[in-house]
């Protein structure tokens, strides 16, 4: 390796290595501000908290790993044009290609460790993460309850408060409480409301007591004559005070490294993610064509009679409709039975329609998965090939302008990636196009870029914009107006070496002396450009 090699990858290096770390501590301290509400009031040791921050730290690297490649790159590029650097290497005949070799040796390496960090690391980081999260949320009884939403406490409550208070939020307001039945497991047949309660339990016990005050409780009867569940019976009862007792043995187990079965598209590798999204897709399928074919004998088609062999009815009064053979009374009953049957087909496929939607969704998560982690390691080529250019071009080093054309590079190329991501997941984006558009997006800029800095070129050159501004402005006003002009070479130098005086002469007199319609308007053009008035 050569020493000018060696001094701007050790340049680089020094560089990306303190961005990088600044970067990641900003990034650090936003998840801490995004998660403090499960990591705050819940005796947790340093340890667990630092265990919780390595774990979250890995998927932090497709946010902070382009910035920092993109932020170096300007920094350092600029740095040498500043110092006029890269003008001693140019007056040596070392282009700005030859300059960037060991770096872009480097950047290959990283690109390609990029992409196995993404493929193997981040996702056994994110599902230890989770798996820590859905232990740390367990520690505290009260945190599980959320004000304003249903929450799930033990296996067979789900709780609802619109306020907690105390000095353990111990203390709920308003109360709703759905209370599942293990022998009748589908559907919600216990409904406890209550004005307050109150969470208590003792030191080291297993058990939590909902202690509910003022409050009815309602449960619907289960009967089994048809007939009488139609008026859906229910039973009401109320109560001063009503006390429930939570198995927590569960909830209390605090073994922050129990193995919880979890899944999420971000936890699988790219070999993993084939797979999943086969069998995704083949049960997508598959359940589109039992719904269709479930609706299809729902609707009684393959129940209708064969036309050609039926024997037609003979009434004694016209039949217009199939029901006009029936009387009022059964009319009525079929009519019913029909309309009723439209309103649950409806309903059925308002259901299957959302269950469809969120299964597409689904889908479309494990394609931008599988997607991103090719896209990682290409974005960070090519945000080097925008940042180190610019860098050259704008000849400014330091944390000033090379940071804020940074951000706003990296800003629009993150946002873009994030409004097309969204796209795709309700499927008006194909996972495809919107995992590589923002990158697709900086390419030609890398290009334009590194053409500009090669040819030593500015981002844009507003002298030359100007002049070609006014020749074409001359170009407009030299055209000329009506039928081009026709002269022999006779014609034209004797119009050339006229004086201004003569010009007029032969545009007011051509025809006097012999002149035509071209010399005539010759005379007039060579006037104008001499900014002399023809009249």
């Amino acid at each position: 390796m050569k020493i000018l090699d060696r001094y701007i990858l050790v340049s680089y290096l020094k560089t990306f290595i303190s961005v990088f770390i600044i970067l990641m501590f900003i990034f650090v301290l936003q998840t801490i501000w995004l998660y403090i509400s499960e990591l705050a009031g819940k005796d947790l040791d340093v340890w667990i908290i630092l265990k919780f921050l390595w774990y979250v730290s890995p998927r932090l690297i497709p946010l902070v790993l382009p910035l920092t490649i993109l932020v170096t790159s300007l920094m350092v590029f600029g740095n040498f044009s500043e110092k006029y650097e890269f003008a001693a290497m140019k007056s040596t005949g070392i282009s700005l290609q030859r300059a960037m070799r060991s770096l872009m040796v480097f950047i290959l390496l990283l690109a390609v460790t990029a992409f196995f960090f993404a493929n193997n690391v981040i996702p056994y980081s994110e599902y230890k993460w989770q798996n820590l999260r859905r232990n740390i949320s367990q520690f505290k009884p009260s945190m599980v309850i959320a004000e304003g939403q249903f929450s799930q406490v033990g296996d067979n409550i789900n709780i609802k408060v619109s306020e907690k208070s105390g000095d353990n939020d111990q203390f709920l307001h308003d109360v709703i409480i759905h209370k599942k039945n293990p022998k009748r497991p589908n559907g919600n047949f216990t409904v406890i409301v209550a004005d307050n309660g109150e969470l208590a339990s003792e030191e080291g016990s297993n058990t939590l007591s909902l202690i509910l005050n003022d409050g009815n409780y309602y449960e619907d009867v289960q009967v089994d004559n048809s007939q009488k569940q139609r008026r859906r019976p229910f039973a009401k009862s109320a109560f001063k005070q009503n006390i429930i007792n939570i198995d927590l043995t569960e909830i209390n187990d605090k073994d922050v490294d129990k193995q919880n079965n979890i899944s999420s598209h971000n936890m699988y590798k790219i070999s993993e993610l084939f797979v999943e999204i086969d069998t995704l897709s083949r049960s997508y399928t598959r359940d589109i064509h039992q719904f269709a074919d479930n609706m299809y004998t729902r609707s009684g088609a393959l129940k209708l009679p064969d036309t050609e062999n039926t024997v037609p009815l003979t009434t004694e009064k016209p039949v217009t409709m199939v029901t006009d053979i029936l009387s009022k009374r059964r009319q009525t009953e079929i009519i019913n039975t029909a309309l009723n049957s439209v309103r649950g087909t409806l309903q059925s496929v308002k259901n299957k329609k959302q269950e469809f939607k969120e299964t597409t969704k689904r889908l479309n998560k494990h394609e931008i998965a599988l997607h991103e982690k090719y896209a990682l390691a290409v974005a960070c080529i090519i945000l080097f090939f925008v940042g180190a250019p610019l860098g050259a071009i704008i000849r400014k080093g330091g944390m000033g302008l090379p940071m804020v054309v940074a951000v706003l590079l990296f800003l629009t190329y993150h946002f873009i990636g994030i409004f097309a991501k969204n796209s795709a997941e309700d499927g008006t984006l194909h996972p495809f196009i919107a995992s590589w558009l923002s990158t697709v997006i900086m390419l030609p800029l890398g290009i334009w870029l590194t053409y500009r800095a090669t040819t030593d070129q500015g981002v844009f050159d507003f002298d030359s914009f100007i002049q070609r501004l006014n020749f074409w402005k001359k170009k407009v006003e030299d055209e000329p107006e009506g039928p081009p002009i026709i002269l022999t070479q006779q014609e034209k130098a004797l119009i050339m070496s006229r004086d201004t005086s003569q010009l007029r002469e032969i545009a007011k007199n051509y025809q006097s002396l012999g002149y035509s319609e071209d010399m005539h308007r010759a005379a007039l053009r060579e006037l104008k450009k001499k900014g002399y008035d023809p009249a």
